[in-house]
């Protein structure tokens, strides 16, 4: 299968090489997805899973199977099953958030209801159960479940950190390693499970995944106070929403008392004014941190980039390490 030559972007080069692999998850989850009593749960997921993601998580299942050497049909359902996790992560999120917007298209809490967005991501991560077992597998099943459980408790620790300005780094960690890197880890390990790898390879690929997710995450936290509204989501969201990300915590403990008390009206006590964004922006080009960010974002990815040595060479491989450089490029 020859690659589009036009595919620039490493994830647009891996969705290339794994199209066939690809249009079979599609499959899955258009037909997953449907429900013969409940039309509104077919309708919801569409507007979501067909917003134009870049199937990244999936991918990453995909990929891993395929370097691994596996021949067998449940890369797919895992693929599948990853998607269904990722998909109902979001339709909660957004009821959380209150977000208007996602991927530049209004969300489903807005287009139907949050009770809508809530019960239909209650069937998605049903649905993943039942692919999962499908696998015949008990690790596999161990290890999503887990994984599951880590990024309902990402996002409940990162509910009871928000607007609190003694969340630590520590603290932003752990969330970042629940909510994301729990799910990017899960998606690569499963891939080396299923094509029945020895502990050393099935390791690679989990350090991989979390690595990568944890600068994935670093660098979107960046991006809301210095990205565009191309991105997907409205510039200055985590500001509004009062979310302690990792610039935001540097900047605040870098800050004089003044400083403090800007901090501690809009993200403590949320009183908001007109160009208290621009002042964010400010003060964290004054402190560094949107670089110091930029940098730990980069040292993830040499790691994600190390664990990869272990895996033999191959077209996959080489198309992964540019994924972990391309992750962070986006905010170059």
């Amino acid at each position: 299968m020859s690659l589009d030559v036009a595919a620039t972007k490493p994830h647009e080069r891996l969705a290339a090489a794994l199209s066939d692999d690809l249009s079979a998850v599609n499959e899955m989850i258009r037909t997953r997805m449907a429900s013969e009593h409940a039309p509104r749960i077919p309708e919801v997921t569409a507007h979501l899973v067909e917003a134009g993601g870049k199937r990244l998580r999936p991918m990453l299942t995909l990929a891993a199977a395929r370097m691994c050497g596996y021949d067998g049909p449940y890369h797919v359902h895992l693929a599948a099953t990853v998607e269904f996790i990722h998909t109902a992560t979001l339709l909660h999120d957004d009821v959380v958030d209150e977000s208007n917007q996602r991927r530049g298209r209004p969300t489903a809490n807005l287009l139907w209801d949050n009770t809508s967005s809530v019960l239909v991501g209650d069937y998605l991560f049903a649905r993943s159960f039942q692919l999962m077992v499908e696998t015949g597998s008990m690790r596999v099943l161990d290890i999503l479940a887990n994984a599951s459980a880590t990024i309902a408790e990402g996002e409940v620790l990162q509910l009871t950190a928000a607007a609190d300005l003694a969340t630590t780094e520590d603290i932003y960690f752990k969330v970042v390693r629940g909510k994301t890197a729990a799910l990017f880890s899960a998606a690569m390990e499963v891939g080396g499970v299923i094509a029945d790898q020895d502990e050393a390879t099935v390791k690679a690929l989990f350090d991989y995944g979390d690595t990568l997710g944890i600068a994935f995450q670093i660098v979107d936290d960046l991006l809301d106070y210095g990205g565009t509204s191309a991105i997907g989501k409205n510039v200055g969201d985590d500001f509004r929403e009062r979310k302690l990300t990792l610039p935001v915590i540097r900047a605040i403990a870098a800050a004089d008392a003044t400083e403090r008390e800007f901090w501690t009206r809009t993200i403590g006590k949320g009183r908001q004014e007109d160009g208290d964004l621009e002042h964010a922006v400010a003060l964290l080009a004054k402190h560094g941190a949107m670089d110091t960010t930029r940098q730990t974002a980069l040292d993830y990815i040499v790691e994600a980039k190390a664990a990869l040595a272990v895996l033999p060479d191959s077209d996959i491989r080489e198309m992964l390490l540019d994924l972990a450089d391309y992750v962070v490029a986006r905010i170059t």
